[in-house]
Parts: C-alpha cells; sequence; structure tokens
C-alpha cells in the first residue's frame, strides 16, 4: 500500500499541479492583503481615530442607517441586524471583533475560502485520480498487476487525504508569511468569541464565551479540512464514473457554484439543507453568521456532510471494483 501510495504522490508531484496551486494561494493571498490594508485605512479615515472601539461604532451606525433603507432587499436586512447584534456584543464586552495582525487576516482568508477556494483547489487535484487513466488506457497496464482493485482505489484516495492536507497546511503558512509583512505577526492569544444563538434576525449571547485566536484558527481549519475532504471524494466518485477530466470538474465546477449562489437563495426551500454544497460553509456557526436555512446547526451540517461523503466512498469503491476496463 505504501508503494501504491507514494507512486500516486509522484503522478501528482510530475504534473506540477501542487505547486500552480501554491503560486495561486500566494497570488490570492497578496490581493488580499491589499485589499484588508486599504479597508482599514478607510476605516480609520471615516472614523477619524484609530480607536477601534470608535470604529465599531461607526460601523454600528452605518448598519443602523442602511437598515433604514428601503430599497435593501429583506434578506440582506436580517444578515445585517444579525452583523449588528454581534457588533454591539463585541463592543459591550470590550474585545475588538477586527485585532490587527496575520492571524486575524488568517480567520478571515479560510471563512472566505472554504465554501469555494480551498474546494476548488481540491478538485483540481482529485479530479483526473482516475478519469485521466481512464481517457488515456494506462488504467489498464495498472489493474494488470497482481494488485486487488479496492487497495489501488484506497491509494488514490489516501494520495488525495494527503494532498487536501498539504494544500491546507501551505495556503496557512504562506497566508501567515504574506499577511503578516503588513499587519504584523502577533496576535495568537488575542481573545475572540464565539457561540452566537442565530435564530432568524436575532442574535442570542447567552451561550457566548471567549477563546484564543490560536484556538478559533485550529477550529476553522479543522472544518476547512473537512469540507475538502467530502469534495474531494466527491470528485474522485464522479472520476470513478466519468472518464473525461473536463466533465468531471465542469460537474462539480457547477455544483459549487450552484452552492454558492443557493446558500443565499434557500431559506424558503428547507429540503435544500440536504445538499452538500449548501452546507459547505461551517465557520459560518463558529462566527455567528445566519444558516442558509433556519434551524441548521453546525452538527447537522457535519452529519450532513458526512453522510455524503461515506456515500460517495461505497459508490466510488462499487463502481470500480465492478466496472468492466476497456
Amino acid at each position: 500500500m505504501i508503494n501504491l501510495v507514494y507512486n500516486e504522490q509522484l503522478k501528482l508531484y510530475r504534473k506540477r499541479r501542487l505547486l500552480i496551486i501554491l503560486f495561486l494561494v500566494a497570488i490570492i493571498v497578496g490581493i488580499f492583503t491589499y485589499a484588508q490594508f486599504r479597508q482599514h485605512q478607510e476605516d480609520e479615515q471615516k472614523s477619524g481615530t484609530t480607536d477601534w472601539h470608535v470604529q465599531v461604532q461607526q460601523q454600528i451606525v452605518d448598519i443602523e442607517n442602511r437598515l433604514s433603507s428601503n430599497r435593501i432587499p429583506d434578506e440582506y436586512k436580517k444578515y445585517m441586524r444579525v452583523t449588528l447584534g454581534q457588533l454591539q456584543y463585541y463592543l459591550d464586552e470590550d474585545v475588538n471583533p477586527n485585532a490587527p495582525g496575520a492571524p486575524t487576516f488568517l480567520k478571515s482568508f479560510v471563512e472566505n475560502g472554504i465554501g469555494l477556494l480551498f474546494p476548488l483547489f481540491v478538485m483540481v487535484i482529485a479530479a483526473d485520480l482516475i478519469s485521466s487513466e481512464s481517457g488515456s488506457g494506462t488504467i489498464k497496464f495498472l489493474l494488470t498487476r497482481p494488485v486487488k482493485r479496492w487497495r489501488i482505489l484506497t491509494s488514490k484516495f489516501i494520495s488525495m487525504m494527503l494532498s487536501v492536507s498539504i494544500i491546507l497546511l501551505a495556503s496557512a503558512i504562506i497566508a501567515y508569511a504574506i499577511s503578516g509583512v503588513v499587519f504584523g505577526y502577533g496576535g495568537w492569544t488575542a481573545p475572540i468569541l464565539t457561540g452566537f444563538d442565530v435564530s432568524g434576525d436575532a442574535v442570542g449571547t447567552s451561550g457566548v464565551y471567549s477563546l484564543p485566536m490560536w484556538q478559533y484558527l485550529l477550529m476553522e481549519f479543522g472544518l476547512a479540512w473537512l469540507v475538502a475532504m467530502v469534495i474531494g471524494v466527491l470528485t474522485l466518485m464522479c472520476s470513478v464514473l466519468v472518464r473525461s477530466t473536463a466533465a468531471v470538474m465542469g460537474i462539480m465546477l457547477s455544483a459549487l457554484i450552484t452552492g454558492s449562489i443557493l446558500s443565499n437563495l434557500v431559506s424558503s426551500w428547507p429540503s435544500a439543507k440536504y445538499l452538500f454544497m449548501v452546507n459547505l460553509q461551517l465557520t459560518n456557526y463558529l462566527n455567528g453568521t445566519s444558516p442558509p436555512v433556519d434551524g441548521m446547526t453546525l452538527g447537522f451540517s457535519v452529519v450532513t456532510l458526512l453522510v455524503w461523503m461515506v456515500a460517495g466512498l461505497i459508490t466510488s469503491y462499487w463502481v470500480f471494483m465492478k466496472r468492466d476496463v476497456y
């Protein structure tokens, strides 16, 4: 099994896709860092001070003014009321929600990347694990060896899992290194609040508690790893079912884009909560963002994603073991 996994990793490195992904991460992080730096500058100019209390109070006033407008959709007003309640609680508890530092940037980077960016990177790696070999015919040579089919597929799954871990770890290191140049490398022990109970447009604060930033980031990256693994398994399943790598990438890309759109539109469609792409934003449960459908919880989304992952694995193994190769 070790030799099979080693062989799969060699294939990935020879294609240089991991290097390309990490290069893209560096570019994206640089753009995000500059955008966040400009945002901090604008906040300071608008408030006229570097005091975060004044800046948060200004944000609260801006949200209240926007809520009075009749041109804002009700769904967006719901999101704004939730944000308003959280900002007020941060202010009351004297906790800076946007404390400058590379760890704070990491938090924002994971929350913005978990639903689409990281899944796209994983999809690029997993899309042709089987389909490319089926299309080129090299799968025939692999299956003629005295190795059971389930061991071959398991080696590809383990290789994909290792690639997911490398992508997330390397992304964290790159994001920390680049953003730290601008925002500084401190802030690992800064307090951050979690445990907000969002129901409709009301924010419950009875279960809110404080965590150090490093512990909060471990939780977020753990959730991001789970999401990436689910997308990797589903992409692997498509790679087993479809012989064309382009078709696999098209299917998964369509699903991810559909999910990002549905997350903002399914509040009146309760059954949509069982779709895997509606449950990808797991970090929203930590920072207190409204779920796509009222009643959804972190436990529900995790279980839903695990069910999809198990179903994807079962389908992959069953088809790969039974299908004729020609």
